[in-house]
């Protein structure tokens, strides 16, 4: 039985069963759906996203203090309304090759890491993404039994069985980025042929209106009902006997309430594996990620723009991101240590300004900065650089602080050793499993060869970017985001399943993604004979923080996604070219 709520009134939860009871129907509905009129239904979503994506942009920066002018306006356009039509493009393939009879690994290249694990090179897909993320690709690891065959075979996931309702479905909403509860709503109802009932955070309030809108076609079906509310609103539907499934996107302690309750009495169910919570449940948690800087032979041109890159994994969205990079691992021994920390600290600070805006933040930079009064402070006290000892146990470490704030540790050795003890640091020391990045130059990478790829299958995260960040990974619905398998109901830190994931594939262990060391025109370089490296056309992405045409290029990226054809890149390139 549903457990009332006592902090909710009768009529809400009338009105919130009413919308539970009207998914029920829509779920009869779903599995009457051919594969065909799915397919159709996501470029139907991705239509009018399109209709909506100003409003969308708009709406999102403004609810993060980003006025008309504000040079990181353009994070919003590549997290909201971009990543919505092209993760509605790459389902809509995927299920349209199934509709056809292939299946949705047909012409991807498979092979095998030198460890003999499975991966499917799922990234880029097409000249599009050749263009637009130039040198940077994507690869899908499976778990360690998976042949070509079984993967294959499993490969569709919910839509291999499309007559089969997996019920309804509750996502909780992400609070930070606004396209992650529309692709959660999404892996819900194709992965797992869950109609969703979509509870936004209250800070993603101002953009209910444009996901009504945008998902208009769910909507009118029967498939898709948003409610608004705080944390009541979402204890009384999670407890709900007529939901099947729940998935948050949030933080572990959420989760945990959300599982085991508070206070004494959770203690005492975690005590006798008895949770509050019987229904199934995924969750994507957040967690400490790394930056690991393998030491090398870098040039001043290399030290200033991976310190940018640095700073932008750090700052992007004002550091209230579950993928944002937390903690910096160089090398004690690397001689240009200090001057690129040098660089890193210009970096942070010379980025432009922005409020603070995620609730509960302010008083966290508040206690840091109490606690930390030799660490780098810049912006008015609204973002800092603070050292710290490996291995110390420092709230670095421990705690996401989804805050402006870079740590950086060392550890003693140079190269394989180096990289080894890196590794085993991030995988034992740092919370979390979600994301891991590592900063490596070629000459370097070449020279450790295939020690470097077994490496990172001991570096056990969810997604692992080489010369990248993992939210290249976030941002390619081709890829799985998630933690690292092997999270459970008592311990999840960075939660459990994975979203995304727009091949639909099964037993998944990891993603990696890879970008060029070096942007244009220096990359140039990887085009020489036995040469080494990645050949990129962009000068700097527009991620960056500190790409002077970042708004004006991610809009430009974001129309050409919404149907403005090949040649409307032209000026959106160009335009890139002066970042």
């Amino acid at each position: 039985m549903t457990t009332a709520s006592p902090d909710l009134a009768a009529d809400s939860r009338e009105a919130l069963d009413a919308e539970i009871a009207a998914l029920r129907r829509g779920a009869t509905l779903w599995t009457r759906l051919s594969l065909e009129q799915r397919a159709t239904l996501l470029e139907r979503i991705h239509a009018s996203t399109a209709a909506v994506m100003d409003e969308w942009a708009d709406a999102a920066a403004t609810s993060k203090g980003l006025g008309p002018d504000h040079p990181l306006r353009g994070e919003e356009w590549f997290t909201g309304p971009y990543m919505t039509l092209v993760s509605t493009e790459w389902l809509a393939r995927t299920v349209r090759t199934l509709a056809d009879g292939g299946n949705p690994l047909d012409g991807v290249p498979l092979d095998q890491t030198p460890s003999g694990r499975l991966r499917a090179r799922v990234f880029p897909g097409d000249l599009s993404d050749r263009i637009i993320v130039s040198g940077f690709t994507g690869e899908v690891w499976f778990d360690g039994d998976v042949t070509p065959a079984r993967a294959r075979a499993a490969a569709g996931l919910g839509q291999r069985t499309p007559g089969v309702s997996g019920g309804v479905g509750l996502v909780l909403g992400a609070g930070n980025v606004t396209s992650i509860p529309v692709a959660d709503v999404l892996y819900e109802l194709f992965a797992f042929n869950r109609v969703c009932l979509l509870k936004v955070n209250p800070t993603q309030d101002a953009l209910v209106p444009v996901f009504e809108q945008a998902l208009a076609p769910l909507i009118e079906l029967g498939l898709l009902r948003i409610v608004r509310g705080g944390g009541e609103i979402g204890a009384y539907l999670t407890r709900h006997e007529s939901v099947d499934h729940v998935h948050i996107t949030g933080s572990v302690d959420t989760f945990d309430a959300i599982v085991w309750g508070v206070g004494d009495d959770a203690a005492a169910r975690r005590a006798d594996g008895n949770p509050l919570l019987q229904t199934p449940i995924t969750a994507e948690l957040g967690g400490v990620s790394p930056i690991i800087v393998v030491p090398g032979e870098w040039s001043e041109a290399d030290l200033a723009y991976q310190a940018e890159h640095v700073a932008t994994m750090r700052l992007q969205n004002a550091g209230h991101n579950c993928v944002a990079a937390q903690v910096l691992v160089l090398s004690e021994d690397w001689p240009q240590r200090e001057a690129f920390l040098d660089h890193v600290r210009r970096a942070m600070a010379g980025t432009p300004s922005r409020k603070v805006w995620y609730p509960r933040s302010e008083e966290r930079l508040a206690t840091l900065r109490d606690s930390r009064p030799d660490a780098t402070w810049s912006d008015g006290g609204r973002r800092g650089v603070v050292e710290f000892a490996c291995g110390a146990d420092d709230a670095m470490e421990i705690q996401e602080q989804f805050a402006p704030v870079l740590g950086v540790t060392a550890l003693p050795g140079v190269g394989q050793v180096f990289l080894d003890a890196a590794i085993a640091y991030a995988n034992e020391r740092l919370t979390g499993t979600l994301g891991a990045n590592i900063l490596i130059d070629p000459v370097e990478q070449t020279r450790l060869g295939d020690d470097f790829e077994r490496a990172l299958e001991r570096l056990h995260y969810g997604t692992i970017a080489v010369n990248t960040w993992t939210a290249v990974g976030f941002l390619t619905p081709a890829l799985p985001w998630g933690a690292y398998p092997g999270g459970t109901l008592e311990h999840a830190p960075s939660g459990l399943g994975v979203v995304h994931n727009a091949f639909l594939l099964a037993r998944i262990d990891r993603a990696v993604v890879r970008g060029p060391f070096r942007p244009f025109p220096r990359s140039l370089s990887a085009l020489r004979p036995r040469s080494r490296g990645a050949f990129s056309l962009l000068p700097k992405p527009p991620w960056f923080v500190t790409a002077r045409t970042g708004a004006t290029v991610s809009a430009g990226l974001t129309r050409f996604r919404a149907g403005g054809g090949i040649l409307r890149l032209i000026p959106t390139m160009l335009n890139a070219f002066r970042a």
